[in-house]
């Protein structure tokens, strides 16, 4: 239905939770499509789209400046690296021209192909020892070499793994010679991939050791490439104990010049180190240039053309700009409020971007004119379509901020249920979920998010919780979760939902909680620590033990993660047993759905089955499991199957029937 028509129709009085909404659960699954690494290739631009109707295959799309957008490799490749589970960048084109080819790692069996135009791909690496096998990402040129990052995995969970720099032959030879593979360097258990000086003198990577995540401490390293193309000693020249670089690129056209994403203030700041190793911050401001390093060869900041660097930066959001020289920052205006994946060819620049009323799509800036840049988009919402499929019933979301019981800020995106065909009786206040954001070291977005506005477009509020220990707000923000997962963020999820009540917003006997991974943990951990508070939760694929999950119970990246969350073992132990949702099951009174993938190797489905177990047959739930699924669900049919199943359970609580969802049993 179109605005007018909206306009012109009757608005109908229902309940909350009864509204009939066209955003449907598939609109939800099927538009969820993520655009991600991005690059220039010459005058066109590639990237990665994730499809959920193809099984979560990641497609390499290429868009030439006529505007034809091809499928670079076809149905049966999927460009994706694994590496640290999460992913790292996966594909690198060898030349400035799209007639050079490109190399890959293929999703299946997670090789490095190397492809021609019109060619059939041909493999680059060795053949992977299945079931443990070889991972490859953050690529990069040199010479008649592909240089990148290398993980070895030891046995088939991942929890015992190996990392190097490592060279492979452009010409296949080690495709069947593993002996072919040159070994780089290494020294740390994690790395990023390498980072080559134009000039090829130079190399630059991050590295860090347990128990340290790449967002407490890493180590920005140098080394020299000789003549024979090894590599020299390795010296650190930032970061360390309580620094974090999260990014480092070398300046074009000023030799030996490094940029680096550093917090030595608190802040992910841009500094530049010049090659005495003097260094300097270009912009010091209580603002964000950077993500914590989730995925190998992020980017959020490249140099471009006459000392100047486009960046993305904020707080709760991150604007396009251009940081010129003398360090003053020039916005790019645009309706966008989240810019990602960045790439440029000196005088452009390109990247994933989203807004509130914008899906995210990938997005050319160009600032070759006079004036402001001109912006084009390159890849929109979807194929046929001009704008935003269904506009009129996505909600509008607003940041607010909190205060939790030690009078602490807490900043939240809160979502009212809107539909403008639908308003709700006189006097009946909304029932209201409690998202927490995965992670938990990351944030949530204020972008278009059709899974929320699934439930707000029937009636049902959403308020997104940025709880302590988020990204965006500086590192004291962050910090508040050490030692304290399962306290800070359960606190601040409470104290939210409290503030939604008394402001008068949210019906208090009608909260619900819901989460995915880190999400999924603070919302177990909430029903046990708050049962008079929430009458319902969405779980997903959570993490539910931290006692087995800190013995081998993950993969190698994540696996002294909680040293910082809760602390080291066994000094800590009776805090891990104290805030752990498996050994406060008891305490769980409210229903819930359990939604789970056999396949995740992050949070192993024996903790959910544990979980249940421990239930004991009192508190009525659903648990829905799925094979092929893995930590993050991507197929369109999956998350199908758990929004009906979120909404059938949390009709059942909240007492309405919500139309056009088949009903799921609440069970025992």
């Amino acid at each position: 239905m179109a605005t007018a028509e909206v306009a012109e129709a009757t608005v109908r009085t229902a309940p909350y939770g009864t509204w009939t909404s066209p955003i449907t659960a598939a609109e939800a699954a099927g538009g969820a499509t993520r655009v991600e690494w991005v690059g220039f290739v010459g005058e066109q631009v590639w990237w990665i789209e994730l499809r959920p109707r193809e099984g979560g295959r990641c497609a390499l799309v290429g868009r030439a400046p006529d505007g034809t957008v091809t499928d670079l490799l076809g149905a049966g490749w999927s460009v994706r690296s694994r590496v640290i589970e999460y992913g790292g960048r996966p594909w690198l084109a060898l030349g400035r021209d799209a007639s050079a080819g490109f190399v890959f790692t293929n999703g299946d069996d997670q090789r490095v192909y190397r492809c021609a135009p019109g060619a059939e791909p041909v493999p680059l690496s060795p053949e992977p020892d299945l079931p443990t096998g070889l991972r490859y990402a953050d690529f990069a040129r040199v010479g008649e070499e592909v240089w990148c990052l290398r993980e070895t995995l030891l046995d088939p969970a991942g929890t015992e793994v190996r990392r190097a720099l490592v060279a492979l032959p452009l010409d296949g030879r080690a495709a069947h010679d593993p002996g072919a593979v040159r070994v780089l360097g290494g020294g740390h258990h994690l790395m990023t991939g390498p980072k080559v000086a134009p000039d090829g003198r130079q190399v630059a990577w991050i590295g860090w050791n347990h128990p340290d995540m790449p967002w407490e401490t890493t180590d920005l390293m140098c080394a020299p490439v000789r003549t024979d193309g090894t590599l020299g000693p390795a010296r650190r020249i930032a970061g360390g104990p309580g620094v974090s670089v999260g990014q480092v690129e070398w300046a074009p056209d000023r030799p030996g010049v490094l940029y680096v994403l550093s917090d030595p203030d608190g802040w992910w700041n841009i500094h530049e180190i010049g090659p005495a190793g003097d260094s300097r911050c270009l912009c010091p401001c209580a603002e964000e240039f950077g993500e914590p390093l989730w995925r190998i060869g992020a980017r959020w900041f490249l140099p471009a053309d006459d000392g100047r660097l486009f960046v993305a930066y904020g707080t709760s959001g991150r604007r396009l700009a251009v940081l010129r020289p003398d360090g003053s920052l020039a916005d790019v205006e645009s309706p966008y409020t989240e810019w990602a994946h960045l790439a440029t060819d000196g005088r452009r620049v390109a990247g994933t971007a989203a807004g509130p009323r914008q899906p995210s799509s990938v997005v050319l800036a160009d600032f070759g004119a006079a004036g402001a840049p001109r912006l084009e988009v390159l890849r929109g919402p979807g194929p046929g379509q001009d704008g935003v499929r269904h506009a009129d019933w996505l909600p509008y979301g607003r940041h607010e901020v909190f205060r939790n019981a030690d009078g602490d800020d807490v900043h939240a995106f809160v979502h009212l249920p809107h539909n403008p065909g639908f308003t709700a009786p006189e006097g009946e206040l909304p029932p209201f979920l409690v998202q927490a954001h995965g992670g938990p070291t990351t944030r949530s977005q204020m972008v278009v998010n059709r899974e929320i506005a699934y439930f707000t477009s029937r009636g049902i509020g959403v308020v997104d919780v940025q709880y302590g220990g988020s990204t965006g707000f500086g590192r004291p923000y962050r910090e508040r979760l050490r030692g304290a997962w399962g306290v800070t963020d359960v606190g601040d999820c409470a104290a939210v939902a409290r503030g939604l009540v008394a402001r008068g917003l949210a019906d208090p006997g009608r909260i619900g909680i819901r989460g995915g991974s880190a999400g999924g943990w603070t919302a177990a951990a909430s029903l046990a620590a708050e049962p008079s508070l929430y009458r319902v939760a969405g779980i997903y694929y959570p993490l539910l033990d931290p006692e087995e999950w800190r013995d081998r119970g993950t993969h190698d990246f994540e696996s002294r993660y909680l040293e910082s969350l809760l602390g080291p073992w066994p000094q800590a132990a009776e805090r891990y047993a104290r805030v752990s949702p498996l050994r406060r099951a008891g305490r769980v009174r409210a229903p819930f759905v359990l939604m789970q993938g056999l396949d995740d190797t992050i949070t192993p489905p024996v903790q959910a089955e544990r979980f249940l177990r421990q239930l004991g047959g009192t508190v009525p739930h659903v648990h829905l499991t799925f094979e092929g699924e893995q930590h993050g669900f991507r197929r369109a049919e999956t998350v199908v199957a758990c929004l009906h199943a979120e909404l059938s359970v949390y009709g059942q609580v909240f007492g309405f029937e919500p139309p056009g969802v088949p009903r799921l049993e609440l069970s025992v």
